[in-house]
């Protein structure tokens, strides 16, 4: 990435929580800046406390966290921030969200359910948040669930050159684990120009995590098969997406997600699996405890360092992706 130079007339201050610092420091690195200085704590009943150490009046914040566990904590640590920064005389505030909570729940299946998606976009709003930054959200739909400009940014190109780097490309067949990830299939076959696969798969509405496979709609008979999808949780989907696949003849099996959640038994699952490599981003924190030899972390901080610097500087973060 070429280097980011910020105007002189604005000030930008770059805010990390504490549920991923490590990225944070990444993104302000490639910025070219330096952290905000907090200081953040919890209470004896687990309420936190946040409080800028310099002032933000008339700045353009952006306030990076990760939703990783304990989810709930860091979330609420964040509005925490937000409302801070709101109260603090800050001018614009941008929430960056690299993995969007609730995102999975983003309409109701059945009576009595929550949208909780919608609900976080709400508590933003009333925090005090002027924008959302994110990175591949679960459906693009919860994009109008905020009522303000949200910037929606894909981790595809930084996969997908990763995988093509890896593999002959002409033996390569991109699979979608389940029909609603087949529109982020075909951007992977566009750009990798490859054929597409399809597992069909039933998932129990009774039992979370839980599903059970039928059938592979497309030939991967010998092939490469890339199964690509925007999280892996407890890696029960993509396990058994990888056993479907080699019983249908697959040569190898490499799985590209953009949030590695990895709840367990996500790492024996996958590590003990048939698949070749594992590769995800650092949009959240994986701790050793999660990590294994087949797993693959790639940065993500260059691709939000070119958000906040477009946007920023009135820029268009739409053009980044233009080619891809």
């Amino acid at each position: 990435m070429s280097e980011l130079i910020i105007p002189p007339s604005k000030r930008l201050v770059v805010l990390s929580g504490r549920a991923h610092p490590q990225l944070g420091q990444e993104v302000a690195d490639a910025l070219g800046t330096s952290l905000c200085p907090i200081s953040a704590y919890d209470f004896a009943n687990g309420e936190i406390f946040v409080r800028f150490q310099e002032s933000v009046r008339g700045c353009d914040a952006f306030v990076i966290q990760s939703h990783t566990t304990p989810i709930n904590t860091w979330i609420m640590e964040q509005l925490i921030m937000v409302d801070a920064l709101k109260r603090a005389s800050a001018k614009r505030i941008t929430v960056i969200a690299p993995f969007y909570g609730y995102a999975r729940q983003d309409k109701k299946h059945r009576g009595r359910e929550p949208i909780s998606a919608r609900l976080m976009a709400d508590l933003f709003k009333s925090a005090g948040a002027d924008r959302l930054i994110t990175v591949d959200l679960h459906t693009a739909q919860i994009q109008g669930f905020f009522d303000g400009p949200v910037d929606h940014l894909f981790a595809l190109p930084l996969l997908a050159d990763h995988v093509a780097a890896r593999v002959d490309r002409e033996r390569i067949t991109v699979v979608s684990p389940d029909a609603g990830r087949v529109r982020v299939a075909e951007k992977w076959t566009d750009i990798l120009g490859a054929p597409l696969a399809i597992i069909h798969k039933r998932r129990d509405p009774d039992t979370p995590n839980q599903v059970r496979m039928l059938e592979v709609v497309g030939d991967v008979q010998d092939r490469v098969c890339v199964v690509v999808d925007d999280m892996i949780d407890t890696g029960g989907t993509i396990a058994q997406a990888a056993e479907t696949l080699f019983d249908n003849g697959a040569a190898d099996v490499i799985v590209a997600a953009t949030h590695g959640i990895l709840s367990p038994p996500a790492t024996a699952r996958l590590s003990e699996s048939r698949i070749s490599e594992v590769v995800v981003t650092n949009t959240l924190p994986i701790p050793e405890d999660r990590r294994f030899d087949k797993l693959t972390i790639l940065s993500i901080a260059p691709l939000l360092a070119k958000a906040i610097y477009e946007v920023f500087t009135d820029g268009s973060v739409t053009r980044m992706f233009e080619d891809a």
